[in-house]
């Protein structure tokens, strides 16, 4: 679940709310950040890791995706900067990922916990993958487990 706070900074001319489609748009950025570095890490990896007997397949799936997600990427940054939305800071730590943003004179932040996090990445990174959203090879707790996130 994320939560989200945002301050007025200057009292005299109050800006209109923060919208919930505009804090959509933060959850984006930083779900289809953390997924685009998540497929180009997997893809480098199945290229160098000698393993697959066809590797260009694979790296041609995940790369497909990885283009997908970029276009979305430059897509929510444009919609961004559209709303006067700058997101200023990204950190993740044990709990979850947190964002700092400004908005047409607040600013604000969101946080999501881990486990949330990582069930829409995985949601969204199969639908980007062309994959079907309720087969699965392996349990849940694996996928949560294997999944190392950085920015």
């Amino acid at each position: 679940m994320a939560t989200t706070k945002s301050n007025p900074l200057n009292t005299a001319t109050i800006p209109a709310e923060i919208t919930k489609d505009e804090t959509s748009l933060v959850r984006s950025y930083l779900l289809l950040t953390f997924i685009h570095k998540v497929f180009e890490r997997d893809c480098r990896v199945i290229g160098k890791s000698g393993l697959f007997k066809t590797p260009q397949l694979y790296m041609e799936l995940v790369s497909g995706a990885t283009k997908k997600t970029s276009v979305m990427l430059q897509e929510v940054t444009r919609e961004l900067t559209s709303h006067g939305l700058k997101i200023t800071t990204v950190r993740q730590d044990q709990r979850g990922v947190e964002a700092r943003y400004n908005c047409r004179g607040y600013t604000g932040e969101m946080t999501i916990a881990w486990p949330g996090f990582r069930n829409e990445m995985m949601q969204r990174m199969r639908a980007y993958l062309g994959l079907s959203q309720e087969v699965s090879l392996m349990p849940k707790e694996t996928h949560v487990e294997q999944m190392a996130l950085s920015i």
